[in-house]
């Protein structure tokens, strides 16, 4: 049930979006150790934001998972995701932060139940 949400204020006609869902699906659910049948990637462009008081091109990320992600491990994915929205958006790495959320299976709704 790995969730990627990447909000960002880069354009979306700028960024080969349908790639970089998939790059990101894939790559994040290698990074996490969870087969991508089960990852879900969401990006939404063209929100209002600033980072460090500009508007330079920016992002942020929550990255949700019932398990398999915190300490070290959250350092490699990190930098795994964080190549893609570099190279994909033309966010700098400095310009972006990502959130993850260890969700108890109890947290996580899915076919009218949890997990």
């Amino acid at each position: 049930m790995p969730a990627l949400v990447i909000t960002t204020n880069v354009p979306g006609d700028k960024a080969a979006l349908s790639d970089t869902l998939k790059q990101l699906s894939k790559a994040a659910a290698s990074a996490i150790g969870k087969p991508e049948s089960y990852m879900m990637v969401n990006i939404q462009t063209d929100s209002p934001l600033t980072f460090g008081g500009t508007e330079e091109p920016a992002a942020n990320g929550t990255l949700h998972s019932i398990g398999a992600i915190g300490g070290e491990k959250n350092k490699a994915i990190t930098k795994v995701i964080q190549e893609i929205v570099t190279a994909k958006l033309g966010v700098p790495n400095d310009r972006f932060y990502l959130a993850f959320h260890d969700m108890a299976r109890s947290d996580m709704g899915y076919k009218g139940s949890t997990f």
